[in-house]
């Protein structure tokens, strides 16, 4: 864990060192992705059924999951599990009905009609993780947008290590309406959504966390298919002051560290006492914990303590690390709030922790991670609609502007241009 003081003579630069941290995985896998991605483009389901027996030594006649093998597990759901998702199901839905933007239309004062609709994606992949990472809340986060957005065709791939699947994902996938669902994981799933197998209809774009595998290939499909982002390793990035109890922020830290060992979890204070009291409180919780071995490695070689002299000096650091979560644990989270540009989602005062935003607070939790905040949103409505722009001239309003049309034509040197205007302007 790395203690980090704005004072300090060398601070401009090891921050810098932490901003440019790069923590996704060391070992390259592209070639290995590559060559599955192009054996499943040929091969098909022959291909995508040797892999799921190769790495999740599961050989089924169909990877296709039937009606009735859905609803038999997803009953085996404990009923209060089913009873909070169905409450996240109905936050997370409402948050997202409220995104849908209107079409835009009108008539300029040359006569022209513009405007601008908007439509849904036809179809999408979701892909939800199956092994260390057994995730229901992503099944509603990644479907329910789509649904509201009016994808007609939501496809889900969900890799079953072993034949075994955790029942709330299904629970979840019935909640979201989900009914086409295929028990394959890893670079060969994104390959069959991407390119299409003899029983599986390739879609338009896929969304959903996946390990390095399946982030490499949705690299590599992309421009085939649309995608959400290529998700690295999860962040949170607390400011507190010291009026907060230590306990619960070390809690919080930890709760984006038991992600991942290469989960990065940062604390900005202005208190240096409190920031002691936090690591104790840290290393204390740890004893106990069940996710201490990933837990650890993720505090111990990605943590970090920023001491500022003033918690106003936190937001150009955080805006230059551009975090996927921040927590604003202070009295007054809105006047931090108002000045952060570059985040993927907020959490502002000291009663609502980063984990309520996970499961059940409404905005998606699918962030932009390693600093791509700076240039992406989280996931929303608007990552499964199309924006088509239209123009309507009648005689008068072409007469009104094709003459400067055609002036810019030839200033182009695109004579077939300027003449598909001109000949209707005589």
């Amino acid at each position: 864990m790395q203690l980090l003081q704005t004072t300090d003579q060398y601070f401009s630069v090891r921050f810098k060192a932490l901003v440019s941290d790069r923590r996704e995985a060391t070992v390259d896998v592209s070639g290995t992705v590559k060559d599955i991605l192009a054996d499943v483009k040929v091969r098909g389901d022959a291909a995508v059924q040797e892999y799921t027996t190769k790495f999740d030594h599961y050989s089924p006649p169909s990877l296709h999951l039937s009606a009735d093998f859905i609803a038999e597990r997803a009953a085996q759901c404990p009923p209060d599990v089913k009873a909070a998702l169905e409450l996240a199901a109905e936050r997370i839905g409402f948050f997202h009905q409220k995104q849908l933007p209107q079409d835009i239309g009108y008539t300029d004062t040359a006569g022209v009609k513009l405007g601008l609709n908007w439509v849904s994606l036809s179809q999408v992949g979701i892909y939800v993780p199956g092994g260390r990472a057994s995730y229901p809340s992503s099944v509603l986060m990644n479907a329910l947008p789509a649904k509201i957005a009016g994808v007609e065709r939501i496809v889900m791939a969900v890799p079953m290590p072993r034949g075994e699947i955790n029942p709330a994902v299904l629970a979840a996938a019935q909640i979201a309406g989900v009914k086409e669902i295929y028990s394959i994981g890893g670079a060969q799933a994104i390959a069959a959504l991407a390119y299409g197998t003899e029983s599986l209809n390739a879609v338009d774009k896929i969304v959903g966390p996946g390990n390095a595998y399946v982030a490499e290939a949705k690299r590599q499909v992309f421009g085939t298919v649309g995608i959400d982002s290529v998700a690295g390793p999860s962040e949170i990035l607390v400011v507190a002051d010291s009026q907060n109890n230590p306990e619960w922020i070390a809690w919080d830290l930890l709760s984006q560290a038991e992600h991942d060992p290469s989960a990065q979890s940062i604390l900005i204070t202005d208190s240096a006492s409190f920031a002691e009291k936090v690591i104790a409180a840290i290393e204390q919780i740890l004893v106990n914990l069940p996710t201490k071995e990933v837990a650890s490695a993720s505090w111990k070689q990605h943590g970090a303590i920023i001491l500022v002299e003033d918690l106003a000096d936190s937001i150009p650091l955080l805006n230059q690390l551009a975090p996927e979560h921040v927590e604003l644990c202070v009295d007054y989270p809105q006047e931090l709030a108002s000045q952060i540009k570059s985040a993927g989602s907020m959490f502002l005062g000291r009663y609502t922790p980063e984990a309520i935003g996970d499961y059940l607070g409404g905005p998606n939790h699918v962030l932009p991670t390693a600093r791509s905040a700076r240039f992406a949103s989280g996931l929303s409505v608007y990552d499964f609609l199309k924006r088509i722009t239209y123009l309507e001239c009648n005689q008068q309003a072409l007469q009104t502007i094709g003459k400067a049309a055609v002036t810019l034509a030839a200033a182009e040197g695109l004579p077939a241009h300027g003449g598909s205007v001109s000949v209707r302007l005589q």
